[in-house]
């Protein structure tokens, strides 16, 4: 049997998802809005952010519009 991985950025990115579909955060909210909701994960889903070059001003949306998380080799 063939598993795939799901990529952590992916899951976090569904969570995410599900925050603005029930209307706690906005698509218009920036990223560092999410630090409220995730606590001691915070600074690890702040550091994967950077590295695929979010800042924390970035809007809710642009996180949401990417379509593969890929890690560049």
């Amino acid at each position: 049997m063939n598993q795939q991985v799901i990529h952590p950025m992916e899951k976090f990115q569904r969570q995410v998802r599900s925050l603005v579909d029930s209307k706690i955060i906005k698509p218009t909210d920036s990223l560092w809005k999410i630090s409220l909701l995730y606590g001691d994960e915070w600074p690890y889903l702040k550091k994967e952010l950077q590295e695929f070059e979010f800042s924390m001003q970035d809007p809710v949306s642009e996180f949401l519009a990417v379509e593969t998380w890929e890690e560049e080799a």
